[in-house]
Order: structure tokens, then C-alpha cells, then sequence
């Protein structure tokens, strides 16, 4: 018969013993961080995704169209294993460790969060392709007759307004991409659950472990989600209703990858 092992299960839970272990305490940092730079880059990606979607110039069409049918199309797992390990093997980019003072990040780091950022461009195109399309078009046509280019329409009047649209599911997409950043443990990248894996590996308590990993990323989503719901409601924000709209809700979301 198994017996909950409860002082294991404490010890890797309460952040007072558990984060004075280099493994959960940078793992921890990492998957933070990851999370934070992946969803800002994929952000940006999105946004000239979407708008390279939206162009009359069929070539950037045609880029656009195929940069989100293959991400959206194929599991971040394997985009994943194919970034790290296909560009390391072809030596397009080897992923070298970069040392920053007494901080290194690691070619697994370097490429889990590309991974995580380009397959979110991917969902970002379409989120921000929607929030333009939901602005009245004649607001565009207006920007022109008052000399404006298509570029300071775009930043000055439409994305401004389009913002209100995006911010939703935005945030719903960052708060996936902290539970995400878990799979870059199939290449050894030190987030958070690596390193409870790591720790497993030594002392073999996988329930009690992984129980207590999953209330870290519990306690993540719990506290974006807190945010998210001060951020729309500083917007004025008035709420679409989807699967995804309560905080969770958000928390049991997915989107699928």
C-alpha cells in the first residue's frame, strides 16, 4: 500500500524550504522569464503577421498564410525538438551557452523560448488580424483624407482601439504560455518542472513532486489571472463572452497547440 509521503510534499511546496533549492528557485526565475520574453516576441510577430495577412502585396500574403497554417497546423513539441536539435545538427545555429555575469543562459533556454515564441506569433496573427477587423473600416478611410499613411493610421487610431479587442485573449494566451513552458523539459531547459524532475530523478516521490509542481504553476496562472482582471477593467474593458472569459475558466483553458 502507497502512503502520501507529506514532508516530502511540504518540503517542495512551501517556498520558504523549496526555494532554497537551486533547481526550483531558478527553475522558477526561468520559466518566468521564458514565459515574459516569448509572449512579447510573439506579440510582435503576431502583430506583422497580421498585418502582413491584411496587405494588398500577395507575396507577404502567401509568407503569412503559410507561417500560420505550419504553426498552428503542427504540435509545439515538435517544432520544439526541431529548433533545438535540427538547426544544432545542420549547424544553422548551434545554440551556444551565453554567459551574462554569474547568470548563464543555455542553448535549450535560448531555444525553448524561440519555440514558444514563434508558435505563439502564430495565434497571435489571427487575435490581432481579429481587433483590427472589429474596428469600423471607416476610420481608416478617414485617417487617409486626413493625410495620414496607412503606418500612422495604423498606430495613431486603429491599434489603439483594435487594443481593447486583444487584451482579453492576449492575456489568456500569456497565462497558457507559463503552463507551456513546461515541455521544454524534453530538452533539458531548466524551468520549473525540469527542475522538479530533476529533483524526482535523486528521491523518487513523483505524486508528492509533481502535486507540489503543479501548484506552482497553479499559483502563476492564479496571479496573472488577478492581473488580467485589473488590466481590463482599467481599460474599461467590456467582456466578450467565451469559453475562456472567468479566471477558471482561464485556469482549465487551452488552446491546444
Amino acid at each position: 500500500m502507497y502512503f502520501f509521503d507529506w514532508h516530502t510534499f511540504w518540503n517542495y511546496l512551501w517556498p520558504g524550504t523549496a526555494l532554497q533549492n537551486p533547481l526550483i528557485r531558478n527553475g522558477l526565475i526561468v520559466t518566468i522569464v521564458v514565459s515574459v520574453i516569448a509572449q512579447i516576441v510573439g506579440v510582435i510577430l503576431g502583430l506583422f503577421a497580421a498585418l502582413a495577412k491584411m496587405t494588398k502585396f500577395a507575396p507577404l500574403r502567401w509568407i503569412s498564410d503559410a507561417y500560420i497554417w505550419y504553426f498552428r497546423g503542427t504540435p509545439l513539441l515538435v517544432q520544439m525538438m526541431l529548433l533545438f536539435f535540427g538547426l544544432g545538427v545542420t549547424h544553422i545555429y548551434d545554440f551556444p551557452d551565453i554567459h551574462f555575469g554569474i547568470m548563464t543562459i543555455t542553448g535549450a533556454i535560448q531555444a525553448g523560448t524561440l519555440a514558444l515564441a514563434i508558435n505563439e506569433g502564430a495565434y497571435m496573427a489571427e487575435i490581432v488580424r481579429a481587433g483590427i477587423e472589429a474596428i469600423d473600416p471607416g476610420q481608416m478611410e478617414a485617417a487617409k483624407s486626413l493625410g495620414m499613411t496607412f503606418g500612422q493610421a495604423m498606430r495613431l487610431i486603429i491599434l489603439p482601439q483594435a487594443a481593447k479587442v486583444i487584451i482579453p485573449p492576449l492575456g489568456n494566451e500569456f497565462n497558457n504560455m507559463m503552463k507551456t513552458t513546461s515541455l521544454m523539459q524534453v530538452i533539458s531547459a531548466g524551468e520549473l518542472f525540469f527542475g522538479f524532475t530533476q529533483i524526482n530523478a535523486r528521491i523518487f516521490k513523483p505524486f508528492e513532486l509533481f502535486i507540489a509542481a503543479s501548484m506552482y504553476y497553479l499559483l502563476l496562472t492564479t496571479v496573472w489571472s488577478l492581473i488580467q482582471n485589473r488590466i481590463e477593467a482599467n481599460l474599461g474593458e467590456r467582456k466578450i463572452p467565451t469559453k475562456t472569459t472567468g479566471m477558471f475558466q482561464r485556469l482549465l483553458g487551452a488552446k491546444g497547440h
